[in-house]
């Protein structure tokens, strides 16, 4: 399964490489209930087809308008619009706001370079000055483009290449980054029937999922269709896979020799979200092992009983309940 990123950028590169012009639009500042996060994408191609939203519908249609005036004379726009409250009750927000959108017609060049620093998983931004259009693209080996940062500048986009999260780098909000990092990834231990359920919906909301299990009619290709699989022992799996500050990881095996190798090398890393499925009762005993281990002090890092309190007891919703703490730890901090 693929992210919504990368099938607006995945089309756009069919696009170009059929001889379309392609422009990307990208909310680069929102005031209020805008409908679309900053960052967010609408690749249009000269038919004026599209992918991608920066709008959940309110003004696509005259971004679209701009982009294909982009295309035709080369020349990058910024629009702003505002959204009215009419408007945002029909895309789901309580109230409006204003988006301000840059759009440019994508370079070969430029597009080339970001699609391979992105299949190589490497972080990369691309960074535009506003006021002017002067833009680069910056890559861990070098930069494309005009446009120069100073050093409180390239420090403000360390942070924002390690938190994956997109916007302006410095206090005028004049120079703007939009950064695409690795996807972050979820490991799972075990190959049961909530991992069925969890592996598909994280994959949909952008995470690259692992499902690890050493009984291997568990971790089947039938029983976990487009998701990666191996059977190897979950501290092997682990230790070569490198849980980083990207990664949440999940044990739901309910077999302490499958569990507990795993929390060791993901309780050694830095590691995100670390959750165990099982009761209270269930979780004192392993905190029991791992003291054991000689892991008292970390762990507290591990979110068990797994999830958050939905009151869900079938495998979809507790699915649901891991998901959403893992989404809600990585953009908010430890959830409890």
């Amino acid at each position: 399964m693929t992210s919504e990123l990368d099938r607006i950028l995945d089309q756009s590169q069919r696009w170009q490489h059929a001889d379309q012009g392609v422009a990307m639009a990208t909310v680069v500042a929102t005031w209020g209930s805008s409908p679309r996060p900053v960052g967010s994408h609408l690749a249009v191609n000269a038919a004026g087809e599209f992918a991608g939203s920066v709008s959940g519908g309110c003004i696509e249609g005259a971004v679209i308008e701009e982009a294909q005036a982009a295309i035709a004379d080369g020349q990058p726009r910024l629009l702003e619009f505002g959204v009215s409250d009419e408007q945002a009750w029909e895309v789901g927000l309580a109230c409006g706001g204003r988006v301000q959108v840059h759009v440019e017609k994508l370079a070969p060049d430029v597009f080339d370079r970001l699609m391979r620093e992105r299949a190589a998983k490497r972080p990369v931004a691309r960074i535009i000055r506003l006021s002017d259009k002067a833009s680069a693209l910056v890559a861990a080996d070098g930069a494309m483009g005009e446009l120069a940062l100073s050093p409180s500048q390239r420090e403000a986009l360390a942070v924002r290449l390690t938190s994956g999260q997109s916007g302006a780098l410095d206090d005028s909000g004049d120079i703007f980054a939009r950064v695409y990092v690795p996807a972050p990834r979820l490991l799972i231990v075990g190959a049961v029937h909530i991992a069925q359920a969890l592996a598909p919906m994280a994959a949909m909301a952008g995470f690259d999922v692992t499902v690890i299990d050493p009984r291997r009619a568990f971790a089947s290709e039938a029983r976990f269709p487009d998701i990666a699989l191996t059977d190897e022992w979950p501290d092997d799996a682990l230790s070569r896979l490198v849980p980083d500050a990207q990664t949440a990881v999940v044990t739901l095996s309910h077999d302490p020799k499958i569990d507990d190798p795993a929390l060791a090398v993901a309780l050694a890393s830095p590691a995100f979200y670390i959750g165990s499925l099982g009761s209270k009762r269930t979780h004192e005993k392993r905190i029991a092992r791992l003291t054991d281990l000689g892991l008292a002090d970390q762990i507290d890092r591990i979110h068990a009983p797994v999830g958050l309190d939905l009151g869900g007891r079938y495998p979809s919703e507790i699915a649901v309940a891991i998901l959403g703490e893992i989404i809600r730890v990585r953009y908010r901090g430890k959830a409890r």
